[in-house]
């Protein structure tokens, strides 16, 4: 517990954004992290973290659905897996960023310091 307290205080990496009771079950939410827009996504009790412009049309993601595993662009229709970014349908061919994401009881984290991909 204590590691993960330390974690979390750590400056300019973990970074509160919301409650967890403030997310909808598999609907997108659009939030800003020093001035990086960022896509969150509950899932059961685990939460999604992306980047919130697609990165074939750069508009918001999170203006997009949720749907078998992933987020979709309202635009185009381009879909990026909630896990890995990795787009799973064009005209997007480029990956979204995916950061870290820890649930410490209602608080949700983020970590922009370290995208799990580099989309």
């Amino acid at each position: 517990m204590s590691q993960a307290r330390d974690l979390l205080t750590e400056p300019g990496q973990w970074q509160r954004v919301c409650s967890l009771t403030e997310l909808d079950q598999g609907k997108p939410a659009g939030f800003e992290i020093d001035d990086t827009p960022v896509v969150l996504v509950r899932d059961g009790e685990q939460v999604h973290a992306l980047h919130d412009v697609c990165t074939h049309a750069e508009v918001a993601l999170s203006e997009g659905e949720v749907s078998r595993g992933g987020i979709e662009c309202w635009l185009h229709g381009s879909c990026f897996d909630l896990r890995t970014g990795a787009p799973s349908s064009l005209p997007a061919t480029e990956p979204v960023n995916v950061y870290p994401v820890h649930v410490a009881g209602d608080d949700v984290y983020v970590d922009l310091s370290s995208p799990k991909n580099q989309g």
